[in-house]
Order: structure tokens, then sequence, then C-alpha cells
């Protein structure tokens, strides 16, 4: 009894101070957990003002989910104010409503059931993005749906049989072009500007098959690689071979979940290493001798790349070969 009435003691202390606000375009809903009490502010600087007189001080944690250009305004309030915030993944936190039993779904529920989710899940608060970093995540975001628009179109033109249309598509895939050399000029200029971004890039880029714009897209997709062990790092990108049994059964390990856009990020530059790498060309020769699969053995080179660029990057050192 006494252990129980000690869990709730401790249930109690962690419900305190903690903040969840659901994100909309035009609104931010907020609930305390101290007090239970609910606010709706407008999403903006005027609002997001008011929202931090609102929240007040000794705040233990504030949580928001990534809602990509949604939430840039109040992560960017939230860390000049020295806030304490964590923002997680929408499938986390939907899954966390799903287990607690919250099956509603309304901006006020979501508010609640994030601020219990930082309290009950003890997360971690975040280190807060510079606004170079938020302009370059906006900036990559721009590439791929250029990207996606550059692959329709060339679909397309294979098949387009007028001429004008033929005319049109050339003139939108040299426009795509143009538009992606763009992008990209932006993106050197801009992880030039912080001297600690730049030295990680600088890391990154001397692992063979990792170049410039590679190792600024794996640390904008990914900005807390080189501060966790290998382990997370290889989970975060869903790159962690996860175990399967059931009793007697035992199924095959398999890799699941993680950040989809990272391992694309990876796949092409694992090509190459298997290539150009002396480190990568003998894992993976090793593997296809053992009897692996192609894919198999290139989703370990990813693994492998990762882990590495993490390590490198942990240790602030860059890439040597390793020898055999």
């Amino acid at each position: 009894m006494r252990g129980g009435l000690n869990d709730k003691k401790r249930w109690e202390r962690a419900m305190t101070k903690s903040i969840g606000i659901d994100v909309s375009k035009e609104t931010l809903d907020a609930h305390r957990t101290d007090d239970g009490a609910h606010a709706q502010f407008q999403n903006d600087s005027k609002g997001r003002r008011a929202l931090l007189r609102w929240i007040g001080d000794k705040v233990s944690l504030v949580v928001f989910e990534a809602t990509g250009a949604y939430h840039r305004g109040l992560e960017l309030d939230l860390a000049g104010a020295s806030v304490p915030f964590a923002k997680v993944n929408p499938k986390q936190a939907r899954r966390f409503a799903q287990a607690i039993g919250k099956l509603a779904k309304t901006d006020r529920v979501d508010a609640a059931m994030l601020a219990k989710m930082g309290a009950v899940l003890d997360l971690s608060p975040q280190t807060p993005a510079t606004p170079e970093l938020h302009d370059m995540r906006e900036l990559l975001a721009a590439r791929r749906a250029l990207i996606k628009d550059q692959t329709a179109a060339r679909t397309r033109l294979a098949t387009a049989s007028v001429g004008s249309v033929q005319t049109i598509l050339k003139r939108r895939l040299k426009q795509i072009v143009k538009d992606i050399d763009q992008i990209d000029d932006a993106l050197r200029n801009l992880s030039g500007r912080d001297m600690t971004f730049a030295r990680k890039v600088a890391i990154l880029a001397s692992i063979p098959g990792i170049g410039q714009l590679t190792a600024i897209t794996l640390l904008i997709d990914m900005p807390e690689i080189g501060g966790m062990d290998n382990k997370q790092a290889a989970s975060l990108a869903g790159l962690a071979p996860v175990s399967q049994s059931s009793g007697k059964w035992q199924g095959k390990e398999r890799i699941q979940g993680g950040r989809a856009q990272l391992r694309k990020a990876l796949y092409m530059p694992a090509l190459v290493a298997t290539r150009v790498n002396p480190d990568m060309t003998r894992k993976y020769n090793q593997l296809i001798e053992a009897g692996k699969e192609k894919k198999v053995a290139l989703t370990a080179i990813m693994r492998k790349l990762l882990v590495m660029a993490n390590a490198l990057l942990r240790s602030n050192r860059m890439w040597t070969e390793t020898r055999p």
C-alpha cells in the first residue's frame, strides 16, 4: 500500500507544471497540468506573447507536435524566452493517446494529452534550433518538392506525344534544375554562417561517399546526431534491426519506424560508399559473400555510415581509413 501511495505522489509531482500545446495554422490550444487550465491563443506574434504570459515561469516542460511551418514561430518564441520545450513526432503522440485510452481527437483534448505525455514519459528538453536551421529546413522541404516535380515531369515527357506539351515539360525541367541549384547555393551559404554547423558539415563530408549537400541534409534531418550513442542514432533513423519473436516462434529481424526522409538521404551515399569508401567496401563484400541479399547488405551499410558519422561528430574528428 505504501508503494502505491509513493507511486501516486511521484505521479502527482510529475504532472505539475507541464504544458501541452496543440498547434494549428491559426490557433494554439494550451493545457496546464498543475491546475488543469485551458486557453486558446492566435498563432501569431501577438498571440504567442500572450501565451508566454499565460505559461508563466517555473514551467518544467512545454510539449507540442512537429507541424511543419506552423510550429516554427512557437519554437522560436519559446527558445527566446528560455522556456524548456520538447517537440514530438505526431505518430508517437497519437500512440501515447491510444495507450492511455484517449480516442477522441480535438484541439483541447490533444493539448491535455501532450501535457501528460511530457510528464509521464519524462521527456527531456530539446536544444533550440537556430534561425538558420529553420531556414535550411524550409529550403530542404522546397528542394524535395522540386525533386518530386522533376520526377513527375520526366515521366510525363517520356509519354508525351503532343509537341506543345513536350515543349512545356522541357521548359519546366530546365526551370526546376535552376531552382534546385539556387536552393543548393542558399543551403551552402546558410550552413557556413554558423561555425559549429560548418565544422559538422566538414566532418561528415570527410567520409567518402558523403558530399557537402548530403552532410547538410543529414544535419537538418537529424540535428541530434553526435549527441547520442550509436544505437540511439540507428534507432532514430529506423535502421536498427528490431527482433520479432513470440514463444518458440523466431521471426527475422527487420528495420521499422524512424525517419524515412533520413533513410532516403542515406541511400545514395551508402551506394557510393560501397565503391569509394574502403571501410564500407570491405563490409559490403563480406555481407554479400556471407549470402546476404544486396538490399540487406546496403541497409547495413546505411546503418554503418550513420553510426560512423555519429561517432565522428561526437569526438569532433575527421574520417580516417580503418586498417584491416
